[in-house]
Order: C-alpha cells, then sequence, then structure tokens
C-alpha cells in the first residue's frame, strides 16, 4: 500500500470521514443546551426519570437489563437467566443446564451499555472464562439465530390513546465477501469499518488469517449487532406504517410504566416484524437513541435535530406523568444510580 493510501485510509481520518465514529461529546454539544433548559422548566435536572416511571431512572442508566425484560409479556422474550455473583464455575455451569440452554448462548452484564462485554458463548470453556474474567452480575440469555434485527423506537404521551413507532434502524453486520484472490487478513484491511475492528478480529480470526476466501463466501466478522462492534446501522423509516405502530403498541401497553424507549428485536421476516413475532433481545429506555441516525447517509445536521426532537419528547411525556401522579428520582438517588452504573462500565 503506498504512503498516500496509508495516510488516507488511517483509522483516524476513516473516523473523521465518517461522523458516526465521532466522540459522543463533539455531536451531543449542541443538545447540552437544550437540555439544561429543559431541566430548567421541569425544576429537575434528571426530569427524564419519570419518561419511564417503571423502569429505574427512566431507563437512562443504572436499570437492570434483566428485570426490564421481566416486565415484557415472556412470549416476546428470549429464555433468560440473571447469574448473581460470587458464583463458581461449577455452580454456573450446573444452573446453565438445569434451565436446559444450548450452545452457543449470549452473555452480557446486567448493568451496560454499547454491547459492554457482550459475548457469544460457545462452549462451556469459554463460559467459565467469561466468569473469570467478569466482576459483575451477568445474564445468560438464549441465542436467538433469526436472520433480521432492528432497532424499533417506541414513543406514547401518556394523554394519547395510542403510541407510535417514531425510529426503525436496520442492523447490517459486520461481514466481508470473498473473491478468490485476496485473503481474510487482505479483506478486513481493505474494508474501512472491519479495519477499525482489527484488533478483536486479528485475534478472533487468527487462525484463518491468511487463507484465501473463495469468490463470493461471506464471512460474518461479527456477529452481534452493535454499532460499536462494526455493525452498520441503516435508515428503516420506510418500514413506519399504521401497522407497525399498533403491534408495538399493543407489546408496549403490557410493559408497566413504559412510554419510551427502543426494542432491540430478532425476526424471521418483515411479515413477523409487522405482526409481532419477535423476539425482544434487550428494552432500553431514555438512554437509548433513535439509532437510524447512525445510517452512514444520514446528514449530521438532520441527525442533530432528529435528538433535539428526541429530547422534546422525553420532556414532555416526563411532564404528563409527573402531572398524573409520577415523580422525578431525587438527586440523591439520581448521584447513587449513576455511581453504581459507572463502577459497572469502567470495571
Amino acid at each position: 500500500m503506498a504512503l498516500w493510501d496509508k495516510i488516507i485510509r488511517s483509522n483516524f481520518l476513516i473516523r473523521l470521514r465518517h461522523w458516526e465514529y465521532w466522540p459522543f461529546g463533539i455531536v451531543q454539544f449542541p443538545l447540552f443546551f437544550y437540555y439544561a433548559w429543559l431541566s430548567l422548566r421541569a425544576r429537575s435536572p434528571v426530569f427524564f426519570s419519570a419518561a419511564n416511571p417503571g423502569i429505574v431512572m427512566g431507563g437512562m442508566f443504572g436499570e437492570s437489563k434483566y428485570e426490564v425484560l421481566r416486565k415484557i409479556p415472556q412470549q416476546y422474550v428470549p429464555k433468560t437467566i440473571r447469574i448473581s455473583l460470587p458464583v463458581s464455575p461449577q455452580a454456573l455451569r450446573s444452573v446453565v443446564s438445569e434451565h436446559r440452554f444450548a450452545f452457543p448462548l449470549i452473555c452480557k452484564p446486567d448493568l451496560g451499555e454499547k454491547g459492554f462485554r457482550v459475548s457469544r458463548i460457545a462452549t462451556e470453556s469459554e463460559l467459565t472464562d467469561y466468569l473469570s474474567t467478569t466482576r459483575l452480575d451477568f445474564i445468560v440469555q438464549e441465542l436467538i439465530d433469526l436472520p433480521l434485527e432492528f432497532g424499533v423506537f417506541y414513543a406514547r404521551r401518556p394523554s394519547d390513546d395510542k403510541g407510535k413507532v417514531i425510529s426503525v434502524v436496520m442492523k447490517e453486520m459486520l461481514a466481508i465477501t470473498g473473491n478468490g484472490k485476496d485473503t481474510l487478513r487482505d479483506l478486513i484491511l481493505k474494508n474501512d469499518r472491519a479495519k477499525l475492528q482489527w484488533k478483536v478480529l486479528r485475534d478472533k480470526f487468527c487462525a484463518q488469517l491468511g487463507e484465501i476466501v473463495p469468490a463470493g463466501t461471506r464471512v460474518e466478522l461479527v456477529s452481534i449487532g452493535n454499532h460499536a462492534r462494526g455493525t452498520k446501522f441503516l435508515d428503516g423509516s420506510h418500514l413506519i406504517n399504521d401497522h407497525l405502530s399498533s403491534t408495538f403498541d399493543t407489546i408496549s401497553r403490557q410493559i408497566e410504566g413504559f412510554y419510551f424507549g427502543r426494542f432491540d428485536i430478532r425476526c424471521a421476516t418483515l411479515e413477523d416484524l409487522y405482526n409481532g413475532n419477535i423476539k425482544v433481545m434487550e428494552l432500553n429506555g431514555c438512554g437509548a437513541e433513535p439509532a437510524h441516525i447512525y445510517d452512514p447517509q444520514y446528514n449530521l445536521l438532520k441527525a442533530i435535530k432528529v435528538l433535539f426532537i428526541h429530547w422534546r419528547t422525553i420532556f414532555i411525556i416526563a411532564r404528563e406523568n409527573v402531572r398524573r401522579g409520577a415523580h422525578y428520582t431525587t438527586w440523591r438517588e439520581a448521584r447513587m444510580y449513576y455511581k453504581k452504573f459507572r463502577q459497572a462500565v469502567t470495571s
């Protein structure tokens, strides 16, 4: 590779050319002033906590993923258990066997964000390794190996008869396709999105990097549908219609104290999506973003406008809930939840 190509395709310049990779603070900076204004109007810096009264901190941070999943009608939820530490490897294997989990399965912290320590576990040995490297209570979840993955964002004002879907993101897993000439290593390094994940992929595929990938052969590099892991987020707004909104309104109204958040789901077909034949891997409240804005073709200014509307919606829902008897979390409680959350994500 020529020196100029190395410079142009450096990780720094790849990120610089695509705002989806920019640091959180840069993209969110214009919103800090708006958030401050909304806090003054609400007379609480944690006004978002009332947007989903049934979820700790409204789902902004500090909530248990397991407890949130338990609120969802169980026909929509994969088999899931929470493992509380300390636990021995033998006891962990016994619990997994008792609940009849099959490998591969998914492990992830009960508190966490942005794909932090979410792992696909293929064997008992890998399960033991996961346990040895975590200091957090974690979830063991049935692997839902369905072809389509979406993030469906739902919102409902308490005074409205019906809620609606306001955002859909389609998730395209990080993968490469062989050409019959290049090795797996070469194909990874020629793909900007994969190149940014090189350190992780190098370790994961160390025994295969020198192999030539046959023409037309697709190799999925990452199976976890998270932007931080290289998943491409695509704008699925064209999928939103009354049928989809009605389906997720029916599901959401069965979740106590839930008005605003994103369902991270898998399903087999678009028809299943519209008919509610889905599995919900996670439900994220106010801390979730309308992730369709991270489509590589999405304009930054347009994305910021969406985020302003996002925060305005949180404020409106929270204020209505307070008028109906809900309460903002106290500042003292919020600090406690935040401290616990930061300890979790930095462990």
